[in-house]
């Protein structure tokens, strides 16, 4: 008991959201109607059809979903996954699945697999191919892709802060491929995308996303998130929108609406001129959420609760000491 109650004090901060700004409620897009996706930890968007996966404990399977929330088809993989974790595109008609998940961090490696998706069912167990961290057992939950060169990279799910590992340009079937660290993402990451310029990426949590350049990894954004149950899954369409889905049976599947600011940012154009007179009351403007300012610049709240946590969890380790 004393051991999840320091985990969970742990947590607090990051599970709170790195940001300041108030969380829009979203636009939802539709509600998934197939009573067997009760845990959505993975999303891709292609075609105008979403593709998801259940988390741990189910078999492997992936749904492909319309956009009223029915499951127009189903392709199953594997009767054993360890812990699947996340989807990423894997060219036309296919996705990377991600058995990923490594609470215990006990695993000697872990796994992605290139899996056929569409309309109707399929049984095919896919191409599979083994990873291994440089620095040790590591649990994640995010996997993307560059859609520019189909390069695979995993950002890890861990409390002070998640790093984004590059895979080899070229995975092997023979050995496991090792990745490479690139650089710093958000803590507690649960899933994440590419832009389809190829020249951004967003990484979520729980409560916020963060938004950054490719390939410095220099954040332009962290943005709220709406209010979810269990916030895992996450995508970007052709068209930069952003989709996000949650754990729970009849779940939502929402739109990330974008300030123009940030679309702007993202689309490598400037920022528009701010009016002169009467604000701007767009849809565009009024509905979307804030974008937080950069955490660099505001550091004394987080110093000040930083430091009272750390007094928590030193009371909690002294706690749990034998007697």
């Amino acid at each position: 008991m004393p051991e999840r109650l320091l985990a969970a004090v742990v947590a607090v901060p990051f599970v709170l959201g790195l940001s300041s700004a108030p969380a829009d409620s979203g636009s939802e897009v539709f509600s998934f109607q197939d009573p067997a996706i009760v845990e959505s930890s993975g999303l891709v968007v292609a075609d105008g059809l979403f593709v998801t996966t259940n988390d741990s404990g189910d078999t492997g399977q992936v749904f492909v979903v319309d956009g009223q929330g029915r499951t127009v088809g189903l392709t199953r993989w594997s009767e054993r996954p360890v812990d699947v974790e996340s989807l990423a595109p894997a060219g036309r008609g296919r996705v990377w699945v991600g058995d990923i998940g490594d609470n215990a961090a006990a695993r000697v490696s872990v796994s992605i697999t290139r899996v056929p998706v569409g309309r109707g069912g399929r049984d095919e167990p896919g191409t599979t191919y083994d990873l291994v961290y440089p620095d040790g057992a590591t649990d994640a939950e995010t996997l993307m892709t560059d859609p520019t060169t189909g390069r695979v990279y995993v950002a890890s799910k861990t409390f002070f802060g998640g790093t984004l590992y590059q895979a080899p340009s070229r995975l092997s079937e023979q050995r496991p491929n090792r990745l490479r660290p690139i650089g710093d993402v958000l803590p507690i990451a649960t899933d994440g995308a590419f832009f389809p310029d190829g020249r951004h990426l967003v990484v979520r949590s729980y409560t916020s996303a963060e938004f950054y350049s490719f390939p410095d990894l220099t954040r332009i954004a962290t943005v709220d998130l709406p209010a979810q149950q269990q916030g895992e899954g996450l995508a970007v369409d052709d068209r930069g929108r952003v989709f996000l889905s949650s754990e729970g049976q009849y779940s939502p599947v929402l739109e990330l609406p974008l300030d123009r600011a940030l679309r702007a940012e993202l689309a490598g154009a400037p920022d528009p001129p701010k009016p002169t007179s009467s604000p701007d009351l767009s849809p565009d403007a009024s509905d979307a959420p804030e974008v937080s300012p950069d955490l660099d610049s505001t550091p004394w709240p987080w110093l000040i609760g930083g430091a009272a946590w750390l007094v928590v969890v030193a009371v909690l380790l002294r706690s749990l000491r034998p007697r």
